[in-house]
């Protein structure tokens, strides 16, 4: 094995993100029946407030409580309370990838395994315990803790810190999100392998070590002879 550690994104990377199940989920305990045109409007709102995020123009509260605000106005409910039901139906719905579980039960004991990611506390920490993935994981280092998001690589040289200093070209950064995961991995002087399931072209600038199109590619490429 050439790595001293593997670092993963979670959401899309580990752990299916079905957005739309789980605010259809969280809605249903305000009587509400959301729709897939609802759920355009929200990622309208949404998605632009996680490219301010990660660009560190807002913060992490900022964001949990902008993308529910119109909801919060229309309901009269915090919106601080609509994204702790959507966080928590999210924990409900979540699921390993296929593959990741038997990808990190070939690296077990092997390499040393980590978590990096922008998603948010309440999820991250519930999710592991119930997939019954926390055991595998030495090092979860999230976003909102930190107070800085990938790609700034502020965040990949904390996680390093707390790694104990390995030599970064023994370690490589695996996630679903180029602007992200594998431009904070570049950023940082990380390999990156680009986890591309829906055969996305690469954004300009972003090179990866490696990609692949699924998690069992990536064990046959990690764990053969």
């Amino acid at each position: 094995m050439n790595w001293d550690w593997i670092l993963f994104d979670a959401d899309e990377t580990l752990f299916t993100f079905d957005a739309f199940g789980g605010l259809q989920r969280m809605f249903l305990d305000y009587s509400v029946t959301f729709t897939a045109e609802d759920f355009q409007d929200y990622q309208a709102i949404n998605k632009p407030l996680w490219v301010d995020y990660q660009n560190g123009a807002i913060n992490a509260l900022q964001l949990q409580h902008q993308r529910f605000q119109g909801w919060s106005d229309r309901l009269s409910v915090p919106a601080g309370d609509l994204n702790a039901a959507f966080l928590n139906a999210m924990a409900e719905i979540c699921a390993p990838l296929p593959g990741a579980i038997s990808l990190l039960d070939a690296l077990k004991g092997k390499v040393k395994l980590g978590i990096i990611t922008n998603g948010f506390t309440a999820l991250q920490q519930i999710r592991l315990e119930r997939t019954g993935l926390r055991d595998f994981f030495d090092l979860l280092v999230i976003s909102e803790q930190v107070g800085i998001a990938k790609p700034d690589r502020r965040i990949f040289d904390y996680a390093v810190e707390q790694m104990g200093n390995p030599p970064r070209d023994r370690v490589m950064m695996v996630g679903d999100t180029a602007e992200s995961d594998i431009l904070g991995g570049m950023n940082a002087g990380l390999a990156t392998c680009w986890l591309n399931a829906h055969g996305r072209s690469l954004p300009e600038g972003i090179h990866p070590t490696w990609q692949v199109t699924s998690l069992s590619e990536l064990e046959q490429l990690l764990c053969k002879p």
